[in-house]
């Protein structure tokens, strides 16, 4: 509890994958990937329960392993491809309340991005309790080589700017700061999840994270990409 909030924490983690099969529970430097994500929400201060909702009853024993709370096995019809990430969390809350466990905020913490650190978490969640204003906060990484001003479109067999100027006299530094989606962290309270059905909404602030952080696992590449970090990382290199 922060603030007299209480902090609910979900990771999503259905079994079927069509990149890597059996994505969530693959070995990632000596841990099923999954357990990254919960050992960070786990560990992270704010937040007071951390649930793993999953369609899979090996999912699950992995996740108890590690400390986190199964309380339900995903109905069918939120395990499949269409199934909403926001139908699914809004499932866990529903879940957690009807046994008369108030919640005030909620962490989605996504399995697939283990090179977040405990810190993003908790200061994602800090900086949504103290910014007047803000009803919800996600991970983001600022745009570098693939910035609109080094983009080019195709038109009739010839490249073409898509802001229409040649980027040849056009410095790093000069251009406007933007930012990606990147996933590893959001945030929001949940009485505005209720009625937005969205994290992404006019009352939305960033939390700013270094590109590397927001490698996703999505394939192989992207596991062995993640693993040289992670190693980098446990080794004091990055």
């Amino acid at each position: 509890m922060i603030n007299g909030q209480r902090v609910l924490a979900i990771i999503p983690a259905r079994a079927g994958s069509k990149g890597i099969p059996g994505k969530n529970v693959r070995p990632l430097c000596g841990k099923p990937l999954i357990a990254w994500s919960i050992e960070q929400a786990l560990t992270c201060p704010e937040i007071d329960t951390v649930v793993v909702s999953t369609d899979s009853t090996a999912i699950a024993d992995v996740a108890l392993s590690y400390g986190a709370e199964v309380p339900f096995i995903r109905p069918e019809s939120l395990s499949g491809d269409t199934a909403s990430s926001i139908d699914v969390l809004l499932h866990a809350i529903d879940h957690m309340q009807e046994r008369d466990l108030g919640y005030d905020l909620v962490v989605l913490v996504e399995p697939t991005s283990p090179l977040r650190e405990i810190s993003d978490i908790s200061g994602a969640i800090q900086h949504l309790l103290h910014t007047p204003g803000v009803e919800s906060v996600v991970g983001v990484s600022q745009v570098e080589t693939l910035h609109p001003s080094f983009l080019y479109r195709e038109q009739g067999g010839f490249l073409r700017p898509y802001l229409e100027r040649q980027p040849d006299n056009v410095r790093r530094q000069d251009i406007e700061k933007l930012y990606f989606l990147e996933g590893s962290v959001y945030v929001s309270s949940i009485a505005s999840m209720y009625a937005r059905r969205s994290f992404y909404h006019d009352a939305t602030a960033p939390w700013v994270v270094p590109r590397y952080k927001s490698f996703e696992v999505d394939d192989l590449v992207d596991l062995i990409a993640i693993e040289a970090l992670m190693s980098a990382r446990l080794e004091g290199r990055i």
